[in-house]
């Protein structure tokens, strides 16, 4: 089991990925934060239902099992744009669906990002990419979640895929991809292939579960699977591998698609969550998998 003296992985995640708050929201888009407060008052005993992160907050909070509280191995935060009076709606249903999350930041309509870092967070999840994109310059891995109505659980293992370049990597490639073409991408990489790629804004997070996961028996048996689901081929590939062995990281599978659809492959493989910098890819996980943007590098530019 994990060292019991080890830093937990800490997952931020907003109010509108976890529940289901899309009538809310929008009340507060038309009317206003006065009627927004009201509805929530009048409906503060009511349940909330499961966001498109509930799934992956469950089993997130499921590799608790066993550990002693005061040295959980995973702790997720609530970040939220509520007051604290509104919130208690929220954490009525977090009671009620027992998720064990303590820890909360209420902005009161104000931008909440800068309490993310203070608490240590690994990684952030909101549905607002303005809070999203602040959370990554300040060195967080963020992404986008856009309100959806969460997938059906396959398995109890914890299932995460990422793209390469602009997330796991940094886009010097994907760069010279956009500027070049193919043909001057696959040469630069095969010249560079000895030459590990520079961490993206998900190096950081990659690492934390890397540390939570290798602390847990390997193979089917392992409470976690990960895997590199990317649009790069051979022989782009050599680079990516030596890469992960020069950052002795594991992961457990690989895909290098060649530019086909994510989707497909990503329904396959059982993903709770998948992170892209592209929107067109998050488009077509979209369709089967929970899918965060990731704001970052030169197709978002």
């Amino acid at each position: 089991m994990p060292d019991k003296d080890a830093d937990p992985l800490i997952v931020a995640i907003s109010s509108r990925t976890l529940f289901d708050l899309e009538e809310s929201h929008a009340l507060f888009e038309s009317e206003g934060i006065d009627a927004y407060l009201e509805h929530q008052r009048k409906l503060e005993s009511e349940l909330l239902q499961p966001g498109v992160a509930f799934p992956l907050v469950r089993k997130l909070l499921s590799l608790n099992d066993g550990a002693p509280p005061e040295a959980p191995h995973v702790e997720v935060i609530l970040i939220s744009r509520n007051s604290a009076e509104t919130g208690l709606r929220i954490f009525n249903s977090i009671s009620h669906h027992g998720l064990n999350i303590k820890r909360a930041a209420f902005s009161n309509g104000a931008p909440p990002y800068p309490y993310i870092k203070p608490f240590g967070s690994d990684l952030f999840l909101s549905a607002n990419s303005e809070d999203v994109r602040n959370a990554l310059q300040a060195g967080v891995a963020a992404a986008t979640l856009l309100p959806a109505q969460p997938t059906q659980q396959r398995s109890d293992q914890l299932r995460i895929a990422f793209d390469g370049d602009a997330v796991l990597f940094g886009d010097e490639s994907e760069r010279v991809s956009q500027e070049e073409g193919l043909a001057a991408f696959t040469q630069f990489e095969i010249d560079n292939r000895d030459l590990p790629l520079s961490g993206g804004p998900f190096r950081g997070f990659l690492d934390a579960l890397h540390r939570l996961q290798s602390a847990f028996p390997t193979g089917e048996t392992s409470p976690i699977r990960t895997a590199l689901v990317t649009a790069r081929s051979m022989p782009a590939h050599e680079r990516v591998i030596k890469t992960l062995r020069d950052w002795d990281i594991r992961l457990d599978e690989a895909m290098f698609l060649g530019g086909r659809p994510k989707g497909p492959f990503l329904e396959a493989f059982g993903a709770d969550i998948f992170f892209d910098d592209s929107m067109h890819n998050i488009d077509s996980a979209r369709d089967h998998v929970a899918a965060g943007h990731v704001p970052h590098g030169v197709s978002n530019d």
